[in-house]
């Protein structure tokens, strides 16, 4: 059934209703379990579930498989998202065909951001803006999709001129748009404004705002960052007082969200669009608080089979995953897997910005240097880490900067802990009562010259220390390895709470590790593409991502000081 159809309906009806939003996960376990996720949530009978699109094309299999299976399995009406940026038409005619032969009859067209380390470009025979997708889409299928676009009570984000950008808006409803889903609001009395001026101006289709509930500190700010979106101040305040404390910032989250709710439906919205980040446990909790989710299950579902995927794993794993998100740090089986990087480019800074930052390096010399000062608090951000230094690596600072002054370039480190209480204000984390672990591990970037002598002192301690190295090109090597010579999965942090099972929030395997390596070498690119091509910055930096190696180092005596820095 066409989306806009089912708006007017529940407009008509007076009835509440939600729409929910996934990403494509980054690993096929992740998949699995996401469609465990789904089938639960289908039972709550959102109006609408929403698939995002990656840039430039990226995740364009795995959306449509996922828009099949909540379309064919699940029994959920679906909206797939498509990006028009960097890509031809015949890309463009390929997804179309894909959503038509799945039986999805719902499209958000998108310009889309530009894939990372590209410009934005009109490929030939490609599309501008969003409404020359709306266009093509309508030119070529007539009525048979229902085409929806995205709204910006705020402006976009890259727009410096919110009165052209409010006119680009209304040109792309009038090309043929059906409904209307707006960027997060975490301010409701802003969409209400820019929804009644966007019906002043006979904008008469439908209009979903978009509700975040805050799922983690970092996905918080990475969002904010990416959107610009207005923050109100009290909300900021109790985020930034809870952010050691992940329930505690669900639990913030989740109440912003629900008096977001009521607000919009108390101005007249009949229901919101909430953003999952492929988590359920506080986007219930905000449904049953404003009362949009049903007492019992309404229905079944329409088919009996998932697709073939890995096993998931047991519930109280995958609760777990929803009470403490820990972005790539977290198991690389759960479907949020890497959110904190499922929006946007990593690095975020404009050439101008970054080369005051970091300035111009063209010696392994001036990146050390570079490194030292960020662990030392000179240096506010890097282009793996937007934020200063947590307070907890304050006690091994020491040593951060002198192994970085060696030019072991440090990307993530923490201390050995041994049951020091979760209300500890520099090292806790969870709920209070509880006691934290966690072994000391350094991840740093190794020029090509050292890495053959320090991958052999790694080596030289068995059982102590754990590592995962791999390089640009793809190459892997690891210590960790199971009884069948599979690469394992190692625990970094856990905790034990009143109440509940062992809590491991933060893990490493080979896939979540891989996985990061990507990003973190894509960061490098990032970087030397802030210079022209034939600068001697762009070639040193380009060269120094083809050779070095990331590697992780973890000691798995969390009892004592830790030997982990004789490593280096």
């Amino acid at each position: 059934m066409r989306v806009a159809d089912k708006l007017r309906q529940a407009a008509e009806s007076g009835a509440g209703f939600f729409s929910l939003e996934f990403f494509p996960p980054k690993t096929e376990q992740g998949v699995a379990n996401l469609y465990e996720r789904i089938e639960r949530l289908a039972r709550l009978n959102p109006l609408f579930v929403a698939v995002t699109w990656g840039a430039g094309g990226s995740t364009a299999q795995r959306t449509v498989e996922l828009c099949s299976a909540c379309q064919g399995v699940f029994g959920l009406e679906t909206v797939m998202h498509l990006t028009c940026t960097n890509m031809d038409r015949a890309m463009v005619d390929e997804a179309l065909a894909g959503a038509k032969a799945a039986g999805v009859q719902n499209i958000l067209a998108l310009r889309g951001d530009r894939p990372r380390n590209q410009e934005y470009q009109v490929q030939a025979n490609g599309f501008a803006y969003a409404a020359d997708l709306v266009r093509y889409v309508r030119a070529q299928y007539g009525d048979y999709f229902c085409i929806g676009v995205a709204g910006y009570p705020e402006g976009h984000a890259e727009s410096d001129d919110k009165e052209q950008d409010f006119e680009h808006f209304k040109a792309k409803v009038r090309a043929g748009a059906d409904f209307v889903v707006s960027q997060l609001v975490f301010d409701p009395e802003l969409f209400v404004a820019w929804e009644r001026r966007c019906r002043a101006h006979g904008i008469d289709v439908p209009i979903v705002p978009g509700v975040l509930p805050v799922q983690s500190y970092q996905s918080f700010r990475r969002l904010a960052f990416l959107t610009k979106v207005h923050v109100p101040a009290q909300l900021q305040a109790q985020l930034g007082d809870a952010k050691a404390n992940d329930q505690a910032v669900k639990d913030v989250g989740v109440a912003h969200a629900a008096a977001a709710v009521r607000a919009l439906r108390e101005a007249g919205a009949r229901g919101v669009h909430l953003t999952t980040l492929n988590l359920e446990a506080s986007v219930c909790r905000v449904l049953h608080e404003v009362g949009l989710a049903p007492a019992a299950d309404p229905r079944p579902l329409t088919a009996t089979a998932a697709p073939a995927l890995p096993a998931a794993l047991p519930a109280g794993q995958r609760r777990a995953w929803d009470e403490f998100p820990n972005g790539r740090w977290g198991d690389a089986r759960s479907p949020a897997f890497g959110n904190a990087d499922a929006y946007g480019a990593m690095v975020r800074f404009d050439t101008q910005g970054a080369s005051r930052m970091w300035g111009r390096p063209q010696r392994t010399e001036d990146v050390s240097d570079l490194f030292v000062r960020y662990v030392r608090g000179e240096v506010p951000a890097l282009p793996w880490c937007d934020e200063p230094l947590l307070a907890e690596s304050g006690q091994i600072g020491a040593e951060l900067a002198r192994i970085n002054g060696l030019g072991y370039w440090t990307v993530a480190s923490q201390p050995p802990l041994d049951g020091v209480p979760s209300a500890d204000p520099v090292h806790g984390w969870g709920p209070r009562g509880g006691y934290v672990y966690q072994k000391a591990f350094v991840e740093c970037f190794v020029p090509g010259d050292r890495f053959p002598p320090f991958l052999s002192r790694l080596q030289s301690l068995p059982g102590r220390i754990t590592y995962y190295a791999a390089n640009r090109r793809g190459d892997f090597m690891t210590n960790a390895y199971s009884g069948d010579d599979a690469p394992a999965m190692t625990a970094l942090t856990w905790g034990v709470f009143p109440g509940r099972g062992i809590v491991q929030p933060t893990l490493i395997d080979k896939a979540s590790f891989l996985a990061w390596r990507a990003e973190a070498f894509r960061a490098w690119r990032e970087w030397a593409d802030m210079f022209p091509a034939d600068s001697p910055e762009h070639r040193f930096l380009s060269d120094t991502a083809d050779e070095c190696w990331l590697v992780n180092v973890v000691d798995n005596e969390f009892k004592g000081p830790g030997s982990i820095w004789d490593m280096f």
